[in-house]
């Protein structure tokens, strides 16, 4: 019954979005405001509806109604609450609903508060919004249907259950972050649209963008960062980023989005730069329906990606459809967008925002390239081409370096213009210290000399001084008339976009940190039985025990490791584990193994175990020790960008541009 509820909420969404285009058919012949109010109404009326059949799906995840094709294929009795709750959006079809879900959530705070302050662009905000929702309500009624029963003549007992490698918190987390991420460029689009046509390219409006813009940056951001976490923890190849084609397919419009936030400013604070921010701003929207065309068109195999081969030309031709809008859009109006005021040096701080949304912008074209070449080669004579990291970290490194000594710059340039003085005062200081860091590493890494590991340091070195002196700079402005915690409160909240930008800053320095980690990994596969040990990389790792658990969706061998420095002090535990999920099940084929690996963490190292496969029969386990140093700086830049992120967010008196 509520799943039928559920489809015929999902119906009367498509039905109200094809009204709402007839009625903008009159409402342009008649320029009635009438015809407008009851588009908005009936756009509420259409999200609520989308909402409403998203509950009714995970309703019936709860309840395993097994009659659904979708329930049964993503869930079963075995399936943890929690996780038959996260199979919403495991599937193509349930996390296209959850897609449209999300868009309506925003769609309506878009409308009932964003529009509320600039009416001048309601009508063709309207407008794309409901062809945004119609292409994903068309997905859901008649493409992906979520509420799709099973055949007739087949009677499911139990379903087949959620994929092992989605059974974690991190991965329950995650599609929800980037989704949230991905969705509000929605918003970005439908602005930068609305706002040229409507010549609306005020305060106000810039105003918007911002928020909006960093809302969703730091929501794709997180998810990001998070799909990153999961693969570590979970994925047992040691590694938290691979240039995986998913992987790339969020970090193409995360970098435009970033590119965006930096130069909005400087629209707002000179009016310049409008049209290379108006394609910033809709082609961030447009790079998210690439990378879901290249996530759910079957085109790719990855551990991330949905198969569905029938949604791939759908997908291509929305995103066609989305360019021609934007050029469309941009052609007509691009009058609106020529200003005469240019950038007056490149020694400014605007001039040094320019450059590093150029890196930003080639970064993201390396990686567009990198991706969609494979395809497009596969496509035009049918022979499949690799491109492996070496092509990405060869482009992207210097790229990435280069980009982090420029957020060091930023900090100590002046807007307009800074003169030969100002610089050799600013930069003193940062430049000492970068010496001297560098200095010392190659005194003691001479012999194991890696160029980028050197670069990187400096980097390092000279951003995280420059920011923290010009902190210290703002300090002693405030602490001349205010007591000391007082002052201290003022240099963070005072400007809390120009603070929040410098905490973030400071969070990807760290992170930079966890990045030169990868070059000093080491790793050994070995076999043990219990009681026996092995010495690897100044570390003795003893096997004590191998022990088996049924649990409720799966069976464990449990490993239980004794670790040991070479000066036999004792660390820590590890317990990786080898599981098998649907063990119970008949059919060898349908039983899933998966090895649940186990990390013993620090500041400086982390000690990562996989537990490959197990020999019952010998009693003999089969292991995989790695050391990944400085991976632990990774995480934590990873929080302090997040929580930066949340302070340039956070609504500040100040709305002159100032950072």
């Amino acid at each position: 019954m509520i799943s039928q509820i559920g489809s015929l909420t999902l119906s009367l969404a498509g039905i109200l979005s094809l009204f709402n285009f007839f009625l903008f058919v009159i409402y342009k012949r008649s320029n009635d405001q009438r015809y407008l109010q009851v588009i908005e109404r009936s756009l509420l009326s259409q999200c609520i509806c989308i909402i409403f059949a998203n509950l009714c799906l995970l309703n019936e995840l709860l309840v395993s109604n097994f009659n659904l094709q979708y329930v049964a294929q993503y869930s079963s009795y075995e399936t943890p609450l929690f996780f038959k709750m996260t199979a919403l959006w495991a599937g193509q079809a349930g996390s296209l609903l959850f897609w449209s879900s999300i868009t309506s959530f925003y769609s309506i705070f878009f409308i009932l508060y964003t529009l509320k302050k600039i009416p001048s662009i309601k009508n063709i905000s309207f407008l794309i919004l409901n062809v945004i929702l119609a292409f994903f309500l068309m997905l859901n009624n008649f493409i992906a249907n979520p509420f799709e029963p099973v055949s007739s003549d087949i009677i499911v007992s139990n379903g087949n259950g959620l994929n092992p490698l989605l059974q974690n918190v991190t991965m329950a987390i995650h599609p929800p972050m980037l989704y949230l991420g991905f969705i509000g460029t929605t918003i970005i689009f439908v602005m930068a649209i609305a706002g040229l046509i409507s010549n609306e390219l005020s305060n106000k409006w810039i105003y918007s963008m911002r928020k909006w813009s960093l809302f969703t940056w730091t929501f794709l951001t997180a998810g990001i960062i998070l799909g990153g976490y999961w693969a570590y923890n979970e994925l047992g190849w040691g590694g938290y980023w691979a240039w995986d084609p998913v992987e790339n397919s969020s970090l193409m419009p995360w970098l435009l989005l970033t590119a965006f936030i930096h130069t909005i400013i400087i629209q707002e604070r000179t009016g310049i730069l409008k049209s290379w921010n108006f394609f910033l701003a809709s082609g961030s929207f447009i790079l998210v329906i690439l990378g879901t065309f290249i996530t759910r068109s079957g085109i790719i195999s990855s551990v991330h990606s949905f198969t569905a081969e029938s949604l791939g030309p759908i997908f291509f031709a929305f995103l066609i459809l989305l360019i021609l809008i934007s050029l469309g859009t941009y052609y007509v109006n691009k009058s609106q967008l020529i200003v005469n005021d240019k950038i007056e040096s490149i020694k400014s701080r605007e001039g040094g925002f320019l450059i590093n949304n150029f890196l930003l912008v080639i970064m993201c074209f390396t990686i567009i390239w990198g991706t969609l070449f494979p395809i497009l080669s596969e496509a035009w004579n049918d022979e499949k081409i690799h491109i492996g990291q070496s092509y990405f970290n060869a482009l992207n490194v210097p790229l990435g370096i280069l980009l982090l000594i420029l957020m060091g710059m930023g900090p100590l340039l002046s807007w307009g213009n800074t003169s030969r003085e100002s610089i050799i005062k600013k930069f003193r200081i940062p430049t000492f210290f970068s010496f001297v860091f560098g200095a010392a590493y190659l005194l003691i890494y001479l012999s194991k000399f890696d160029f980028y590991v050197f670069l990187t340091l400096i980097g390092i070195i000279f951003t995280s001084t420059a920011i923290v002196s010009e902190f210290y700079r703002i300090f002693l402005k405030h602490r001349k008339s205010a007591p000391f915690f007082d002052s201290l409160l003022s240099t963070f909240s005072r400007n809390r976009h120009r603070s929040g930008g410098y905490i973030v800053h400071i969070g990807l320095t760290l992170m930079f940190v966890g990045f030169i980690g990868k070059a000093f990994e080491v790793e050994k596969e070995f076999s043990l039985k219990p009681g026996e040990e092995i010495y690897f990389s100044n570390y003795i790792f003893k096997l004590n025990d191998i022990s088996s658990e049924a649990r409720g969706n799966h069976f464990a061998f449990i490993s239980d490791f004794d670790i040991v420095s070479s000066s036999n002090i004792f660390i820590g535990k590890l317990f990786p584990e080898k599981r098998v999920y649907f063990y119970w099940n008949s059919d060898p084929e349908q039983r899933q193994p998966h090895s649940e690996l186990d990390i013993n963490s620090t500041l400086s190292k982390d000690i990562y175990s996989i537990f490959s496969s197990y020999d019952a029969e010998r009693n003999v386990g089969f292991f995989k020790i790695m050391i990944n140093p400085l991976v632990s700086w990774v995480w934590i830049g990873s929080i302090i960008m997040i929580l930066g992120a949340i302070l340039a967010f956070w609504p500040s008196g100040i709305r002159n541009g100032n950072i």
